[in-house]
């Protein structure tokens, strides 16, 4: 039996590898070139392929669900065109011993997924994004290609790049008074976290007069300012960085952040339970993989079965990812939104097996 459990997982790790280098490589390839757009300043040509190659610990990660569909269906759909399978089951073992079989290399998969996921891609991926911003801003001027807003209390903040040595540039703040008119703006070219608080420099900051006051506009540059605010470097990586690339412990703590300023946190906590719910998610693909070899993708030829994993593998991506925000219009709860695809996928692939039998 541990020979056929190798021989079975070298097929299934085969095919989700070579899916997987394929389908990484044509969207690194793809990126760079949407990154040459963006070619600007210090941004160059050998920065963009830098930050490619930085950001292909996420594209393995994001992958690897879609992946592992399409490479059982070609891994397994390899050993039913040549009746392998049902040599197996004519020599008595059972589907159930197969689809174990299946499944051991599945798990190592998954372990090796989770491990990227919550080790590498959070050191990678706001290091990536932050070179990026650094280099394209050049930081000193509000600029939308930072994509940093952010509410702390009565402040609203917009930050240009955050540097992966924790440094801000580009810091303009928005700071309104209780009967929410504007009370002060400040630009600051520069900052550091220093014991609990930020040092800005370089600040030009305007005050506003209250209403009913005969007191005049002022304007006014500061060279150096001590700021205190709930904003963190590590915060703010996390704010620099789509939340499907953070750790679970990062979304977590975020999550609680904005739930403790009042701010939406809905997305925060999708994409937590989804990357919590990632193993079940890839296991009720393979297991739709494995239903459809014995049932009615048994046999068809290869290309078949390849545009089969991809529709699924989209659907069932274009389904987690529509039910997330539907979560907070509608009210009902971010776990159910992401459990309700993996559960289709579950009671579908034992559905097709029961079928088969």
């Amino acid at each position: 039996m541990r020979l056929l459990d190798h021989y079975i997982a070298r097929h299934v790790f085969g095919g989700f590898l070579v899916v997987l280098l394929v389908i990484v490589g044509l969207d690194m390839i793809f990126a760079l070139i949407e990154e040459m757009k963006d070619i600007r300043n210090d941004y160059d040509f050998a920065a963009a392929v830098e930050f490619i190659m930085m950001t292909g610990p996420r594209r393995l990660y994001d992958y690897t669900p879609l992946s592992s569909l399409i490479g059982c269906l070609i891994g397994l759909g390899l050993l039913a065109s040549s009746s392998e399978l049902t040599v197996m089951r004519a020599a008595g073992i059972s589907t159930l011993q197969i689809i174990i079989s299946v499944m051991k290399p599945v798990l190592a998969i998954i372990i090796a997924t989770m491990l990227m996921g919550e080790y590498v891609v959070p050191v990678t991926e706001p290091k990536a994004q932050s070179d990026r911003q650094v280099k394209i801003t050049g930081g000193g001027r509000l600029n939308d290609a930072g994509r940093v807003w952010h509410r702390d209390d009565m402040v609203f903040i917009h930050i240009n790049a955050v540097g992966s040595d924790g440094s801000i540039q580009g810091v303009t703040r928005y700071e309104f008074n209780d009967d929410l008119t504007l009370a002060r703006t400040s630009i600051a070219k520069s900052g550091h976290y220093v014991s609990g608080l930020w040092e800005l420099k370089n600040i030009r900051e305007t005050r506003f007069p209250k209403a009913g006051e005969e007191q005049q506009l002022t304007t006014k540059r500061i060279e150096k300012e001590r700021w205190k605010s709930g904003l963190t470097p590590e915060l703010l990586k996390v704010v620099m960085v789509k939340p499907d690339h953070l750790s679970i412990s990062g979304l977590a703590d975020y999550s609680s952040y904005l739930a403790e300023q009042g701010l939406a946190s809905e997305q925060y906590r999708v994409a937590l339970w989804k990357k919590t719910l990632m193993p079940f998610a890839i296991l009720g693909l393979v297991l739709i993989a494995v239903s459809f070899i014995f049932g009615p993708l048994r046999s068809v030829t290869v290309g078949q079965r390849l545009v089969t994993g991809v529709v699924i593998g989209l659907a069932f991506k274009l389904t987690q990812d529509v039910l997330g925000p539907t979560s907070s219009v509608f009210g009902f709860a971010p776990l159910l939104a992401v459990c309700f695809p993996i559960l289709i996928c579950f009671g579908f692939g034992f559905w097709l097996l029961q079928k088969a039998r």
